[in-house]
């Protein structure tokens, strides 16, 4: 019975790392870049830490170049946002077909354990939008300097 309780904790504490991440287009309209997953590493975030998001995408037309704009909320109110260059976070010019938008990043140590959502929006060198997705992540309790 003892062992039953055991395995039920370590599954309840486990399963989270274990979820995959949902992705939400933000329309109903057909973007000409689909995205088919984002893994998040590590999952939960550790604040202070190096995360790394990997978005896989598809594309029919190639790409030249573009923008990527990020906007981070919690409770629905907006905190963070950043404007990247696609090239920079992948391999340009993107062919027809997959490819990845990897981007790195340490939250500061301060920031607050919790669920927060991230909308991704892609651009192509034109301005003209490409895909636009969001989904949840969450930033665990893990150490931070506060912590020492």
């Amino acid at each position: 019975m003892a062992e039953m309780k055991l395995f039920l904790l370590l599954l309840v504490l486990i399963a989270p790392l274990a979820q995959a991440t949902d992705i939400n287009y933000c329309t109903k309209k057909l973007y000409e870049v689909k995205v088919s997953k984002v893994d998040i590493n590590p999952y939960p975030i550790v604040r202070g830490e190096p995360a790394t998001f990997a978005i896989a995408a598809t594309t029919d037309t190639p790409i030249s170049g573009g923008k990527i704009e990020i906007d981070v909320s919690v409770f629905g109110i907006q905190i963070h946002r950043e404007f990247l260059d696609l090239c920079t976070e992948t391999s340009c010019p993107v062919s027809s077909g997959d490819f990845v938008v990897s981007h790195s990043q340490a939250l500061p140590a301060f920031t607050p354990p919790g669920t927060y959502t991230l909308r991704m929006r892609m651009h192509d060198e034109s301005g003209h939008e490409l895909t636009c997705i969001s989904f949840k992540f969450s930033i665990g309790l893990g150490s931070s300097v506060a912590d020492s």
